[in-house]
């Protein structure tokens, strides 16, 4: 037989059951219903439901089949007028149980209505979130338990042993069958220290466009919740469960999901509420960073920021969940910033406030993402379709009372252990020091600049000085030797090269102007050939000294050299043309 697809919604005073039955013989068909037990059977499909509340047969019942759509509708009256039923949207919880084919899990199933008060979950019991002590024990755990246990409530064991090719690409954890809780939680953090880059940690830090991008992203829940605490104080407040609805493809997902009953002590089903907040966290972080749209490496991130699904880790309180959360984000995914951490810890409030309907749509999700990625579906297998299963049957006042666990927790960089602030420090006093040198340097380049124009300029006014008081001596000397015999002594004495006041009055300015040139020119040739820095950077790290002392070495070189070659050669063509001139007399 078929299991059709159906909808339940309801009235005040009516239950509506919607029936989608495509290709079958609606001539005939039986519906029976009693208390809270409803059978529909119309071949080849077959409906049994085990409803919330109860409903009763009295007459105003009714019946109606859309033949173009195929959907048979039936509408109940409740025995309750005005009674509102929860969980019509929980398709799951409301399909009968399958029947065991063995003795043992019959065994079992009535053994739980016999066993201690400790291992039955009380649902008017206040539930403690805070950290179970408990006494030292000598032994490990591995001795005393060879095989070690994992999945949802730690149920499974031995199931990576036959897996061995498919393990390392699923979890982080080696030989998890033969690696008790202890050892996996050092191991986990260990791998985490050796994972983490400061690099990348401190790129995001200080470029954080699209962090700051990925932040303003609102979810589907964002709205809901909004519409939630609007409802807040209102009467209905039975429409809360109402505001999340579930897409066809996600009843249709419901449907497949098999109806079992767990037997779960209360240390497993503490496990199984703390690993709820632990898959949520990295589920919520994953819809923020890729905005709602799936992609490649959306199972990827799920698995590897949630130390229960890579890690098969147990825990203890909430504060610890938050805090390897928090390792993780900072260590693996593409974007690594500690507002992330924090906005996905709001985010999974969000979704734990809104009920069981919000939570169950993103387990659906995340069984979506397992199930198309290979090998991830194993963890399908190992918690996720448990998961979808358990929630629909979860008491309300135990996820809110999580709720209030979750929020009430804090998270700072220092409980992360990675040192986060005193990085963050260290590259903000080098970006400062970087700051200040790079101005400093700016300030000292126009400064040697601004010298090295004045010394040019200063260069420029001794040359013009030089070359005017040149001139004046050429025209003196050409009016001298026009008037032909006058001062014939102080000529002689000029021409041939005595010492006198005139000379120096008239060369000096011209040797020094020439000499000026020629010594800033060679000590510019000799730091070129002989130095790496530039002239000013000389001058600036304190090589002034050195470089006066260059300075009169090429002077008086300069002295050396061009000051007889210039008498001599006005020497010798004075006395030739005097020699001339005599002659002619």
């Amino acid at each position: 037989m078929l299991t059709p697809a159906f909808d339940l919604s309801q009235d005040s005073d009516f239950l509506t059951i919607a029936i989608r039955l495509p290709y079958a013989r609606v001539s005939e068909f039986d519906v029976y219903f009693e208390g809270v037990d409803f059978k529909f059977y119309a071949k080849p499909y077959f409906l049994r439901l085990t409803l919330p509340g109860r409903i009763v047969e009295n007459g105003s019942e009714q019946g109606s089949y859309d033949a173009d759509k195929g959907i048979f509708t039936i509408r109940l009256p409740k025995e309750t007028p005005g009674q509102h039923f929860e969980g019509l949207n929980m398709l799951t919880a409301l399909l009968a149980p399958r029947k065991p084919r063995t003795a043992k899990p019959l065994v079992e199933e009535i053994g739980a209505f016999e066993v201690s008060e400790e291992v039955v979950e009380d649902d008017d019991e206040e539930f403690n979130w805070e950290i179970e002590q408990t006494p030292y024990e000598e032994m490990s755990e591995s001795a005393l338990n060879p095989q070690c246990h994992y999945g949802f409530g730690n149920l499974r064991s031995g199931v990576f042993q036959r897996l061995q090719d498919e393990l390392s690409e699923v979890i982080d954890i080696k030989n998890p069958d033969f690696t008790p809780a202890a050892e996996r939680r050092q191991k986990r953090l260990a791998a985490e220290l050796a994972k983490f880059d400061p690099d990348h940690y401190l790129a995001d830090f200080f470029e954080s466009e699209a962090v700051e991008q990925i932040l303003k992203y609102s979810p589907w829940w964002n709205d809901t919740y909004s519409k939630m605490m609007a409802l807040e104080n209102s009467p209905e407040q039975e429409n809360h469960a109402a505001l999340v609805s579930f897409s066809e493809e996600e009843k249709y997902q419901l449907r497949k999901f098999v109806n079992k009953s767990y037997l779960l002590d209360k240390r497993a089903h503490r496990q199984v509420y703390y690993s709820l907040i632990d898959i949520l966290l990295a589920y919520c972080y994953e819809i923020r960073v890729t905005e709602g749209e799936r992609n490649v490496e959306s199972a990827w991130n799920i698995r590897k920021l949630s130390p229960t699904l890579c890690w098969f880790e147990n825990w203890t309180n909430v504060h610890e969940i938050l805090v390897a959360f928090g390792r993780r984000v900072l260590c693996y995914p593409l974007y690594r910033h500690f507002k992330l951490v924090m906005k996905a810890h709001r985010d999974t409030v969000k979704i734990l406030q809104l009920g069981k309907s919000a939570i169950l749509k993103c387990l659906l999700d995340i069984h979506k993402i397992f199930q198309e990625n290979d090998p991830a579906y194993i963890l399908n297998d190992l918690y996720i379709s448990d998961y979808c299963v358990w929630i629909q049957k979860a008491k309300s006042k135990k996820l809110s009372s999580l709720a209030k666990a979750l929020k009430e927790v804090s998270l700072a960089k220092t409980q992360l252990g990675l040192e986060l602030e005193e990085l963050e420090a260290a590259a903000l006093l080098v970006q400062e020091e970087e700051t200040t040198g790079n101005t400093a340097c700016s300030v000292s380049t126009q400064t040697r600049s601004s010298s090295l124009e004045a010394s040019d300029s200063e260069a420029s006014e001794s040359e013009s000085e030089s070359e005017s008081e040149s001139e004046s001596d050429s025209t003196a000397s050409s009016s001298s030797s026009s008037s032909g015999t006058e001062d014939s002594a102080s000529e002689h004495e000029l021409l041939s090269g005595s010492p006198s006041a005139p000379v120096t009055s008239l060369q000096g300015p011209l040797l020094q102007g020439s000499s000026t040139l020629l010594a800033r020119d060679g000590a510019a040739r000799v730091h070129t050939t002989g130095q790496t820095k530039p002239q000013a950077l000389i001058q600036a790290s304190g090589a002034c000294r050195p470089l006066i002392e260059e300075l009169g070495e090429q002077l008086e070189t300069v002295l050396q050299v061009s000051q007889p070659e210039g008498a001599i050669a006005g020497s010798h063509s004075s006395v030739q043309d005097r020699e001339g001139a005599a002659d002619a007399k």
